[in-house]
């Protein structure tokens, strides 16, 4: 858990670039720092691994103050990835993942085995791309690569200032998806910032939107669109923010995460008595936490097994998913529920076109 207790700094020339500024992120969530250049964002954050000194407050990792850490264990324990990636052009892929490792005393052995993992992790095959040098890798992988570094010791921490904003609007979009689908798994306490709304929103589980060194609201996305605390945050959403909430808002945010379900081991029967009572025409078929499918009711027979009926040819969409490509996904295949999976195939939740239409009411309302 990273907290700031009334952080601040100010330059020698009297220059306050951050003021007072308190907000806690809790282990395992992506906090975005927001706002337009010069609010304080990213002193904000290297004020976090003393890259900068604070002048007054104070910043506890796990409750312990970070000037009470020695500075280097601190870095070493604190993954950092940059827009201009900084990759060291001279070191191949591999070496450039491996060095906090080697900092850390790692046998070589275990760092060369880290390496090729986190290639894979950010869906780059190790066998192609670990003795590749950064010079022979697109814009697109030498990002990949700088997000592997930064997870090269296994931090619990990690620091990353607008990462993929050097990238092409289309590579830049795929990276995001592919970061949250990482971050699904290794569960990092992140402090990310961007000065896009659209990222933020997208990327964000809190979302810290500064002003001239200030924080203006600490809020989740939604009640951020939904419930902007003042006209600067209503203006720096943007007067569509209704449909840009739509467009945002992520699938986790309104789901049912405990839907009804029915085993596929069990019968029809089962899953007919369960519809009843539930008053619903479809449930998801879930075996060993996994989803299998749906069953609908026209589908149901009297006592067979499921496993004979249920209706594997589903469309998905994972928790990170926006409500928008949902509703497309739900248009598209006819459905008015979708299962939400991670990327093991658990089923997460069940998002309804009832919940759509109440975020909608919720959009139109906050107009």
């Amino acid at each position: 858990m990273i907290t700031l207790d009334n952080v601040s700094k100010e330059y020698p020339d009297g220059t306050q670039a951050v003021r007072g500024v308190s907000f806690e992120v809790q282990d395992g969530e992506l906090c975005v720092l927001l706002g337009p250049s010069g609010c304080g964002k990213t002193t904000t954050m290297k004020m976090i691994n003393r890259l900068i000194p604070i002048t007054g407050g104070r910043i506890l990792i796990d409750g312990v103050e970070n000037t009470a850490i020695d500075e280097n264990e601190l870095r070493k324990n604190i993954g950092y990835a940059i827009q201009e990636i900084g990759l060291f052009t001279h070191m191949t892929v591999a070496q450039n993942i491996e060095t906090v490792p080697s900092l850390k005393g790692w046998p070589k052995a275990r760092r060369r085995e880290r390496a090729g993992e986190l290639l894979r992790l950010v869906r780059l095959e190790p066998s192609e791309f670990l003795d590749k040098f950064p010079n022979e890798l697109s814009g697109g992988q030498r990002q990949r690569v700088g997000v592997a570094r930064a997870l090269g010791a296994d931090p619990p921490v990690l620091l990353m200032d607008e990462p993929f904003g050097a990238i092409d609007p289309i590579n830049r979009v795929e990276l995001q998806s592919e970061f949250l689908k990482i971050q699904e798994k290794i569960r990092k306490t992140i402090i990310f910032v961007t000065h896009d709304i659209y990222e933020a929103i997208k990327m964000g589980d809190k979302i810290a939107l500064m002003r001239e060194g200030s924080l203006v609201q600490y809020d989740t996305p939604a009640s951020l669109i939904y419930q902007p605390k003042d006209e600067f945050v209503e203006g720096f959403v943007g007067a569509d923010r209704a449909l840009k909430g739509l467009q945002l808002i992520r699938v986790k945010e309104v789901m049912d995460a405990s839907p009804t379900t029915v085993d596929l081991a069990e019968t029809t029967r089962a899953a007919q008595d369960r519809m009843r009572k539930q008053g619903t025409d479809v449930l998801p078929v879930v075996h060993q936490d996994r989803f299998v499918g749906w069953i609908g009711k026209d589908a149901v027979g009297e006592g067979e097994d499921l496993s004979r009926v249920v209706n594997r040819n589903v469309a998905t969409v994972s928790v990170n998913a926006v409500l928008n490509e949902a509703l497309s996904v739900m248009l598209s295949s006819g459905l008015k529920s979708l299962p939400i999976v991670d990327t093991d195939d658990r089923l997460r939740g069940v998002l309804s076109f009832d919940a759509i239409q109440q975020a909608l009411q919720e959009a139109g309302s906050s107009r």
